[in-house]
């Protein structure tokens, strides 16, 4: 490899490190990542623009716009007090309620903005009924990131493969991963309960508190609400249809989320961009652009060639293995990143003799959406939890998590392995 190449891998892992380390916020070293593989010569600014992938960014900045606006209205608050009172009460029921809430929602809006919503929501209903919210929260951190593997817009590594491979539609997604999703989240639940019951435990006396509680009140502005679920309604007919009609799936995210500013009125332009997670986006144009300097560079090549070398390029070996790597890199590395990377490394591989790429990508979505759920720092959405747990006095350390999280984990996968090889390989 040439003096380039070097300098590109000894950026990038460098940037990997500060990710990991968390010393400096991931969005500013991926920026100077990505800014440095510029000013060195490494891509020029044209070629660095051309690797950024604006369909991921412009169905992120959508979603999120269309996200928060509907969460002014109340209703997902409205959700979680509604499947409270559905499940009488009981502090098991209530936690199996929110996991499946948890675990809709994030298959239709991103992980963050779900546990962001959830999280205020499940301390309001554990308070009534004073109980620990810690199960609540770990049972719902694993059920968002199976829940976000069922769909193309749950979780950014399906929105950035869904990007990347025009054949990977919406509803090929659907299709392809939302059955195996809901099959492991009703295999995790039972689990989760046998762990957990005894520790939720309350008296009726305070369960009748929950009971008691209106969810009509949490609906803040109906006309609001209206409006919302309309533009979140044709936007996600939108996603199913998009390949049909020729529209990206950025195009149909930004098309509702514009289509919900005209209804809401320019009084609710300002609030809307404020809700959009701008450090994430300019997280991924960094990160873009320092994978962009590994591929320019030839060093996704070589990996390819190693990887295809090792496999003999056999579709299984390749598919269980990129499966197996990318769940267990995924608990310990942050998943975006992991698979920006992995991303054109299984591109280079289809074009030195692995003929059948279709087992690969979604052994990728699958080992790295599931993945996220095997510690504490495997997905944003954990470390989200977390934090906002341990602000009001309930922390979650990396080992209580990891206890419970990671062997569930290792099972989801051990399914999805399954679920691959059938499907797929025989």
């Amino acid at each position: 490899m040439d003096q380039q190449a070097w300098i590109a891998i000894i950026l990038f892992l460098v940037a990997y490190a500060f990710i990991v380390s968390e010393k400096i916020h991931r969005t500013i070293v991926a920026m100077i990542g990505g800014i440095l593989v510029v000013i060195l010569g490494i891509a020029s600014q044209e070629t660095a623009l051309h690797h950024i992938d604006f369909n991921t960014l412009g169905l992120l900045v959508g979603m999120m716009i269309i996200v928060g606006i509907t969460a002014e209205t109340g209703l997902f608050n409205y959700i979680a007090v509604w499947a409270a009172k559905k499940a009488g009460g009981h502090p098991v029921r209530i936690m199996i309620a929110l996991c499946l809430v948890t675990a809709v929602g994030s298959a239709f809006l991103d992980n963050v903005t779900t546990v962001l919503l959830m999280v205020p929501v499940t301390f309001s209903i554990t308070r009534q009924l004073r109980v620990t919210p810690v199960p609540y929260f770990i049972s719902q951190i694993i059920a968002c990131n199976i829940g976000g593997t069922a769909t193309l817009i749950g979780d950014p590594p399906n929105i950035m493969i869904g990007s990347a491979v025009k054949e990977l539609t919406f509803m090929a997604f659907i299709k392809n991963l939302s059955v195996i999703s809901c099959f492991i989240l009703i295999v995790l639940i039972p689990i989760l309960v046998l762990l957990y019951r005894k520790k939720i435990r309350t008296t009726e006396e305070l369960r009748q508190r929950v009971l008691d509680m209106d969810e009509q009140a949490e609906i803040r502005n109906p006309a609001l609400l209206r409006k919302s679920l309309l533009a979140l309604g044709l936007t996600i007919m939108g996603f199913f249809v998009h390949q049909v009609v020729h529209l990206e799936s950025a195009t149909v995210a930004l098309s509702g989320a514009f289509f919900l500013l005209l209804l809401s009125g320019e009084h609710y332009l300002e609030k809307a961009f404020e809700r959009v997670e701008w450090t994430t986006i300019f997280f991924f144009i960094g990160l873009f652009v320092l994978v962009a300097g590994l591929v320019e560079t030839g060093v996704i090549a070589r990996m390819a060639e190693y990887a295809v070398g090792i496999t003999g390029g056999d579709v299984t070996k390749a598919s269980l293995l990129i499966l197996w790597f990318s769940a267990i890199a995924s608990a310990f590395l942050d998943n975006i990143p992991f698979v920006a990377t992995m991303i054109p490394l299984i591109q280079e591989m289809g074009t030195r003799g692995v003929t059948n790429l279709e087992p690969l990508w979604w052994s990728l979505a699958l080992g790295a959406c599931l993945g996220g759920n095997g510690t504490l720092i495997g997905a944003s959405a954990n470390l989200i939890v977390a934090g906002m747990s341990a602000k009001e006095g309930h922390p979650i350390s990396f080992m209580k998590f990891f206890k419970v999280a990671f062997p569930l984990m290792l099972l989801s996968v051990a399914i999805a392995n399954v679920y691959v090889y059938v499907r797929y390989l025989m």
